[in-house]
């Protein structure tokens, strides 16, 4: 069962970093540079994906969320506030989920909405 979608990512993203922040007394442990590297990805697969003349991904584009996913419990291992964040957010989980190019054009408008939402409420770079 898909948990967001194109009429309530945002609202889901909100929710997700208003939860970091109420876990934290409003203050972020996550900084922006943390998650770069995660939404730089998630960035350079949607560039991708938007040369895809059809809605069926290739190989290439299936490795890069593979190595997504990968990058997702690197991140969380070497930091608690990511691994937080990426529990709380279920990027794992909406990786997991994606079968088309549909799906992961949500699944990057979530991971923007999801820095967005942390910028907007005070997310500073470190």
């Amino acid at each position: 069962m898909k948990i967001i979608t194109n009429e309530n990512y945002v609202d889901k993203a909100e929710q997700v970093i208003d939860s970091l922040l109420k876990d934290r007394q409003d203050k972020f442990l996550l900084t922006t540079s943390k998650i770069r590297s995660l939404l730089s990805m998630t960035a350079d697969i949607y560039n991708k994906a938007m040369l895809l003349n059809s809605n069926v991904l290739t190989d290439s584009v299936k490795e890069r969320l593979s190595y997504l996913r990968v990058r997702c419990l690197y991140e969380s291992g070497r930091e608690p506030a990511v691994k937080d964040f990426v529990k709380k957010s279920g990027l794992l989980e909406r990786l997991s989920e994606i079968e088309s190019r549909t799906d992961y054009i949500l699944f990057s408008h979530y991971m923007e909405a999801l820095v967005a939402w942390h910028r907007y409420n005070g997310g500073k770079d470190a």
